[in-house]
């Protein structure tokens, strides 16, 4: 027995010996696992080996693709759809290739340690933690060891004082558009055309219906269809030419020279020079059908009153369509007719529920004919905008940036004189006094003109970079000349290797320019091959001559110091304009899934920012990697926040950083 109980105690002294030296034992590659985030999307996975010496690890990217000579990594199920492509893979040591004989391939070997880093895409704030296994293959002189590794980390959460990033919000752009059509609506309302026509037509609406309920539902049905007229046409519009016609239309250099044209003609007739309006059987027609009485006549009233006030509603109404079409978004034109209308009907409806408010509207008298004119001045304004569109576009170096200035300085001038009385028309009544009203319209007007004088000789006028030609028209530009000698004081140093190491820019560079000293490529092919020979990302910069927020993100987010070191030190700029009409060589003329040839080169831009990104709206910012794949599913666009663009310059950069 005591034999027995011996043997027992030496057996459980063995099992405890050999326990305790297997635990002693380290394995002969150790893991570590962790987990970071790039941005709101992207989260890094960090595999950290540390090996034995003498023991090399393999890599996790085959030599040949059939490779069987490398370690890997298999998410679990919940986790496998995250991760990214094996080009977005980074490996981080010292690698060592060794040609073996009798392998077609290379042994691709790290030896002491490295960091294998893996970039997945997740979006789902629910997910808490990645769950996977790791499978490492070694090398030990002949020998080959192998084995698994188990993990699970968590995700890391976002970061609660940080502004997050999100894509363009295409909702908050229609309800500005709404709101700044709707308040263009009831500016209209104090024209000539339109003032005069309340009391009468709300008068006629409360005497006409046998109850004052009746009345205000007359007079509501009258502004809804004041505002379905000018609706329904701009809705049609679009179902039937597409989501682009308007955009189209409205940064066509000949729609432009139209408009011109047009804003001339109400201009002179804002003057007195005669009365435009539309043919006057079209007015006496639906006159005609309004005296049938009914919701049916009630709508030709409604028809009437949009004829007869063509003449001061219509250059509003234009204007209004051009700007709002230029966003790219097709439901944009809509909203905005939508706003102009229910601004411009308002105050029928209003006046019919409180029609003693009428007596206190101001007699129609001198003082309309005076708004008039002071709207001529306007349309002449915004006829040089017009037209300066298609010098850009044509390149015809007429309406530069100093030469527009003047133009604009002379005419609201002017209309500063005409507001104090100090010029006056033919058909201008006597003004024995400036009232208090008109006298700070006229300081304001005078500040404005002022304002843009120190622009002839290149100060910013951040206020108006959306509405003045760019800064790279200007003759002379003091900026501009500040920019090209501190270009020259560092030509030599190493900060400015870049010159040796990519081609400079050749295409188009004789029409086409950027801001702040910046070197940009307007070629997708040259400025990819660009970053290629710099090892760094791209930043692609969807832009236009006509683009009125590209010029406001230039001038208002790209001059910051901060922005603009990122750009010139960080990123390849490749700006692609999608209304330059170059004509494209015949052999780089395609034809789109549509049947549209590609003739020019803003039609080529504009179809592969189409095509890729699935937008149509300037300005847009995508980021790329070496191989033109976007580093962001962010549709970056017009967001006047520098730091929110800082930190997203950033966070590209980043995620380059852990893709290259």
């Amino acid at each position: 027995m005591k034999k027995i109980i011996h043997s027992l105690l030496i057996l459980l002294g063995i099992v405890l010996v050999t326990n305790v030296i297997a635990q002693d034992i380290k394995p002969p590659v150790q893991f570590v696992f962790s987990t970071s985030r790039v941005n709101d999307s992207l989260i890094k996975l960090n595999v950290h080996a540390t090996l034995f010496k003498g023991l090399q690890l393999f890599s996790v990217k085959k030599s040949i693709p059939s490779d069987p000579f490398v370690s890997s990594i298999q998410l679990d199920s919940n986790s496998q759809k995250f991760q990214w492509s094996t080009d977005s893979i980074a490996e981080i040591g010292v690698l060592r290739i060794e040609k073996e004989n009798g392998f077609d391939g290379s042994f691709r070997l790290f030896s002491d340690s490295v960091d294998f880093q893996y970039l997945l895409h997740i979006q789902d704030s629910s997910v808490k933690k990645i769950k996977g296994s790791f499978a490492w293959l070694s090398k030990a002189g002949n020998e080959f060891p192998s084995g698994q590794e188990n993990f699970s980390v968590k995700v890391p959460p976002l970061i609660n004082n940080a502004s997050p990033i999100t894509k363009t919000s295409a909702s908050e752009s229609l309800w500005s558009i709404f709101l700044i059509c709707f308040g263009t609506g009831l500016l209209a309302i104090i024209t000539p055309c339109v003032f005069p026509l309340i009391p009468v037509t709300v008068s006629f609406f409360l005497k006409r219906s046998k109850s004052r309920t009746e009345g205000i539902r007359n007079a509501v049905w009258y502004s809804i269809s004041i505002i379905s007229i000018y609706t329904i046409p701009t809705l049609l519009l679009t179902i039937i030419f597409g989501d682009k016609v308007l955009y189209t239309i409205s940064t066509h250099p000949v729609s432009n020279i139209l408009f011109f044209l047009i804003f001339i003609v109400f201009a002179i007739s804002f003057f007195g020079a005669f009365e435009l309006t539309l043919p006057n059987s079209w007015a006496n027609k639906a006159d005609q059908k309004a005296g049938k009485g009914g919701l049916m006549g009630i709508f030709f009233m409604a028809m009437t009153l949009v004829i007869v006030s063509f003449s001061c509603t219509g250059p509003l109404v234009g204007t209004l369509l051009g700007q709002t079409s230029t966003n790219g978004v097709s439901s944009a034109p809509i909203i905005g007719m939508l706003g102009f209308g229910a601004g411009l009907a308002l105050p029928f409806s209003l006046f019919a529920f409180f029609p003693t408010m009428m007596h206190s509207l101001p007699k129609s008298g001198g003082w309309l004919n005076s708004v008039k004119v002071t709207f001529g001045f306007i349309e002449l304004a915004l006829a040089m905008k017009f037209l300066s569109n298609v010098d850009l576009v044509y390149h015809w170096r007429l309406l530069d940036r100093d030469v527009f200035l003047v133009f604009w300085i002379v005419i609201f001038g002017l209309m500063g004189l005409y507001l104090l009385g100090k010029l006056k028309f033919s058909h201008d009544s006597d003004l024995p006094y400036i009232s208090v009203p008109r006298l700070f319209f006229a300081i304001i007007t005078f500040c404005f003109t002022l304002y843009m004088v120190p622009g002839l000789w290149g100060a910013p006028l951040k206020y108006l970079s959306g509405f003045i030609p760019p800064a790279t028209t200007q003759e002379f530009n003091l900026k501009d000349l500040e920019y090209k000698i501190d270009k020259l004081q560092t030509s030599g140093t190493i900060n400015n290797k870049n010159v040796s190491l990519a081609l400079p820019p050749k295409k188009y560079i004789d029409k086409l320019h950027v801001p702040f000293g910046l070197v940009a490529y307007f070629d997708l092919k040259e400025g990819m091959a660009a970053a290629k020979a710099l090892n760094k990302p791209v930043m692609l910069d969807f832009t236009g001559h006509s683009c009125a927020n590209c010029r406001k993100m230039e001038e208002q987010v790209w001059k910051n110091p901060e922005v603009l070191r990122r750009l010139k030190e960080n990123f390849v700029l490749i700006s692609l304009y999608v209304d330059e009409s170059t004509e494209l060589p015949d052999e780089e003329q395609i034809t789109n899934s549509k049947g549209e040839k590609t003739v020019t080169v803003g039609d080529r831009n504009l179809e592969y920012e189409v095509k890729t990104f699935g937008f149509n709206a300037q300005p847009l910012y995508k980021f790329l990697d070496l191989n033109g794949k976007p580093l962001s599913d962010i549709n970056y666009g017009y967001d006047q926040d520098v730091d929110k663009f800082i930190k997203h310059l950033d966070a590209m950069q980043a995620a380059f950083e852990v893709k290259r």
